[in-house]
């Protein structure tokens, strides 16, 4: 029941995350070089910033890798949920190198540096480029794969973000207000500080079994009542496997007898209209349902 959009083949999305990955590395150590030189706090930060983003991207084209692998006698889903574990980790090791960025911020605005704005705007431009790029390389599949639509909308973001360090560098240039680069650094760890704290959260959630932010459970248990000779409805779990497949089991209690085709539908409609590529069906007829002691 898998559809095969051209993107979505291992190959393609690959090379997207490879690309990605080696872009984002090379304008790192660009900016952390120039940060240094210039004494720029805000290239420093974006710097810890993008770095995130090569993590996600890292832990996202990992997923892709794991979701390939066949189960095991042991791991009978396979590995792909070890991505959740690993966003937690993620968001650990940011808010610990956020914290680092933000002491150095603070020593500055007791000392402060002479900043050169030049080099501010030239490097931050080009970080204006690379995730446009970078964006750009997930543009095409983002209708068919909520990981890569997650990361396109976070590249554009921090094309964004590159942008406000231009235009503070120029705002420096112009005025020779050098404390614009510690409010320019202050506002991008805010921005961090809310993308980590919605990442631990939604891995968190997820490795407790939620339901996945984009299903919608009510919707689902709304289709599932509407199936023609559908009575009843108990016992409807859905969760996460990794941080891109979901799973469902659900008893569908029915007012007579089903053909061998029944099963195949719904998990077909599961899939189709609400992404669900594991889903677990269990017909109850003739009253079975009276025999449940956990229903919902």
């Amino acid at each position: 029941m898998e559809h095969d959009h051209p993107y979505n083949q291992p190959g393609r999305r690959g090379n997207a995350f490879r690309i990605g990955i080696a872009l984002n590395v090379l304008f790192i150590i660009l900016e952390v070089i120039y940060g240094v030189l210039s004494n720029s706090m805000a290239l420093i930060s974006d710097a810890g910033h993008n770095f995130s983003d090569v993590i996600a991207l890292s832990f996202s084209w990992i997923a892709v890798r794991l979701s390939q692998r066949k189960p095991t006698l042991k791991f009978t889903f396979g590995f792909r949920k070890s991505t959740i574990l690993a966003a937690i980790l993620n968001t650990i090791l940011l808010l610990a190198a956020i914290g680092v960025i933000l002491w150095e911020i603070i020593r500055r605005i007791d000392a402060p540096e002479n900043i050169n704005s030049v080099n501010v705007i030239i490097v931050a431009a080009v970080g204006i480029v690379v995730n446009g790029i970078t964006a750009l390389l997930f543009s095409k599949g983002k209708k068919h794969d909520l990981n890569i639509r997650s990361a396109f909308l976070h590249f554009v973001a921090d094309a964004l973000v590159s942008l406000g360090v231009v235009i503070a560098g120029f705002i420096m240039l112009l005025t020779g207000v050098t404390w614009i680069d510690s409010a320019v650094s202050f506002i991008i760890i805010a921005v961090i500080l809310y993308s980590s704290y919605r990442l631990l959260i939604d891995s968190v959630s997820l490795a407790l079994d939620a339901v996945p932010g984009n299903i919608d459970i009510e919707k689902v248990r709304e289709y599932l009542a509407s199936i023609p000779g559908v009575s009843g409805i108990h016992d409807l779990h859905i969760w996460a496997l990794s941080t891109s497949d979901a799973a469902l089991t659900v008893h569908l209690e029915t007012s007579g007898q089903t053909d061998i085709n029944f099963i195949s539908m719904i998990q077909k409609d599961l899939h189709d209209k609400f992404n669900i590529g594991h889903s677990t069906v269990q017909v109850e007829f003739g009253g079975q349902s009276e025999l449940c002691n956990d229903c919902n």
